[in-house]
């Protein structure tokens, strides 16, 4: 059916570059969930206020974050090919990909960590440090549980730009749908292959965008 509609198309080259772009993403969604969840936690509780209050350890985490979130994706993957190389042991495919997309996203999430955290209402956790509650409990118990919604409305709209980074990611050698339509697309002039891979390039963030509303509805009780 798609070589019919789409004589250029390769279908298993289509459907590898397909699954190559949900490996891409999810794997990296991961990596951001726990390095982005780690940077809000540091940001928030270090602010003024916070119950690790530290002026130093905040701004040294803020100015990580800003950095990161400054540089163009496509220049960080090029600044971080040493790094890749030495952690994955390559610098092409979906493996080599995973440092540049966690290392790019992780910070943007984190801000919107930080954000969900400062809308949960402070007389909760005050009622929590009152009663004796450690620092764990409070973070596990009353923080993250509180703005889980914004968390996972967050993680949405990381997970929708990091199908867009793994396209850039693509340019370059990474592999997925970015790949193909660029090398087997672009560069060929078969513009069908290029229409084809951004349909389904707007299919899969469809899918992340109605996965993400459908579980922060359900979690939401308001």
């Amino acid at each position: 059916m798609l070589s019919n509609l789409f004589p250029n198309i390769d279908v298993q080259d289509f459907w590898v570059a397909t699954y190559e772009t949900f490996y891409m993403t999810i794997l990296a969604l991961i990596g951001t969930v726990i390095f982005g969840i780690l940077l809000g936690l540091l940001l928030y509780m270090t602010t003024k206020g916070g119950i690790w209050e530290n002026k130093y350890v905040n701004w040294a985490t803020a100015a990580v974050v800003n950095v990161f979130r400054a540089i163009p994706f496509i220049i960080l993957i090029l600044l971080l090919f040493p790094f890749t190389e030495f952690v994955v042991g390559t610098i092409r495919g979906p493996n080599a990909a995973l440092p540049a997309l966690i290392i790019g996203s992780a910070p943007f999430y984190g801000r919107l960590v930080e954000i969900a955290l400062k809308e949960v209402d402070k007389g909760v956790v005050e009622a929590a440090k009152s009663m004796g509650a450690k620092t764990r409990t409070i973070i596990f118990k009353v923080l993250l549980p509180e703005s889980m919604p914004a968390l996972v409305s967050g993680l949405t709209v990381t997970a929708i730009a990091l199908i867009g980074y793994t396209a850039m990611a693509g340019v370059i050698g990474a592999g997925g749908l970015g790949n193909y339509a660029y090398y087997f697309g672009f560069q060929r002039r078969e513009f069908d292959v290029v229409f084809l891979c951004t349909v389904a390039i707007v299919i899969i963030v469809f899918i992340f965008q109605f996965i993400g509303d459908r579980i922060t509805n359900k979690l939401d009780k308001r």
